[in-house]
């Protein structure tokens, strides 16, 4: 029979695939329009999938703080406050950053007439990639501390 705490933990690992998923494939769609026109549907795309990292965020956080709950030696371990710092410093970014970049993107799509992507789309695109790519390499560390659950 399932225990309470593994169905929980499944919950949290079928989270995280929901989620981080979603999220990585993310720079790959944004940079895929070849025009104006497919920019612009890529971004509104793109804020309709927003739903999945989101939901996929919240329940790992609530499972997570769940799982502590049932093994409160978890809150004195540090892989665990860890990856609580790492998981606080992603959204942080994703948040505060993503949505600004997305906006400003159509923005300049908005205000352009013509059918090539404008240079201040591909730059504002540009930065948006690199905060996406600290946000990888918070997720990647994140797996390596739940998977190996290093003493520290």
């Amino acid at each position: 029979m399932l225990s309470w705490y593994s169905l929980v933990l499944f919950i949290h690992i079928l989270a995280a695939v929901m989620g981080l998923g979603t999220a990585f494939g993310f720079p790959l769609l944004a940079r895929s329009a070849k025009n104006a026109t497919q920019a612009k549907f890529t971004l509104e795309l793109l804020k309709n999938m927003e739903i999945m990292p989101k939901v996929g965020s919240i329940t790992l956080l609530l499972t997570g703080i769940i799982l502590a709950i049932q093994e409160p030696d978890l809150f004195t371990t540090g892989w665990y406050i860890a990856s609580i710092v790492l998981y606080l410093l992603a959204q942080v970014i994703v948040i505060g950053m993503f949505p600004k970049f997305a906006n400003a993107q159509m923005a300049v799509l908005e205000n352009h007439r013509t059918e090539d992507i404008p240079s201040e789309f591909r730059v504002i695109g540009k930065k948006s990639l690199q905060w996406e790519l600290v946000t990888h390499f918070l997720a990647f560390l994140l797996i390596l501390l739940m998977v190996f659950k290093p003493t520290f």
